[in-house]
């Protein structure tokens, strides 16, 4: 349906994770795809101009895009959540210090307004374990889900999702270093199981979880286990 011409597609992403997906997925297709895939903000700022893709990705993209990219152009974000539930930032950390079991790897069509365009593909995994033990599974789903758009496009040429409930949407401010902190109330008023999951959900390379000693200082905490884990 291309012709002779491969499709030009955009890939952006800079965290670990998210160029595992790009990585994983670009080479694959380098006979099918001309992909120009970008690491940064600072790399995204310099080249967008030239770009000039038919489809882009935005992988755990933290910046709105606004009009770099034509309209026209089908731009498309993997948000790990089950939107419209926990749209905004840090969708991983808010669910499970808010105790949520499972989450999603989202991919939707982006629009003007935040986490909030239609729905192409969303499948489950779970959040229980370690950070980097959540962030496997996120890394396969999401190297599946770009997989499976990404044979559809190519084959069809044509990319439609499913609009959100605004209903059940719920939206979140990224969190601040500040935010990390656990305080000497909190082991009063949380149970261990809420400590620990706020511990976990700020394990590298999020700003870690910490206490502020009597001198001032703080003493990060980086990993925990309940009473029901150590035995």
């Amino acid at each position: 349906m291309f012709g002779m011409a491969k499709p030009r597609i955009l890939f952006c992403g800079y965290r670990k994770w998210a160029l595992d997906i790009i990585n994983a997925i670009a080479a694959p297709y380098k006979d099918k795809i001309d992909a120009v895939i970008i690491k940064s903000k600072d790399e995204y700022d310099e080249k967008i101009k030239d770009a000039k893709p038919e489809l882009a990705f935005f992988i755990g993209w933290s910046w709105i895009i606004k009009d770099e990219i034509p309209r026209n152009v089908k731009k498309i974000c993997l948000h790990p959540s089950p939107l419209p539930r926990y749209r905004g930032g840090s969708p991983l950390q808010h669910q499970i210090i808010n105790g949520e079991k499972d989450s999603a790897v989202t991919y939707f069509i982006m629009d003007d307004a935040i986490d909030a365009g239609p729905i192409l593909w969303q499948q489950p995994f779970s959040l229980d374990g370690e950070l980097d033990e959540v962030f496997g599974r996120l890394t396969e789903l999401g190297k599946k889900g770009l997989k499976d758009i990404l044979d559809k496009y190519l084959a069809t040429g044509k990319l439609d999702g499913k609009k959100q409930d605004e209903s059940e949407a719920t939206s979140y401010k990224r969190r601040t270093p500040k935010e990390s902190e656990i305080k000497t109330e909190d082991f009063k008023n949380f149970t261990s199981r809420q400590i620990y999951d706020k511990i976990r959900a700020l394990q590298d390379p999020y700003p870690n979880a910490f206490v502020v000693c009597k001198d001032g200082t703080k003493l990060y905490l980086q990993k925990a286990k309940t009473e029901e884990e150590k035995e």
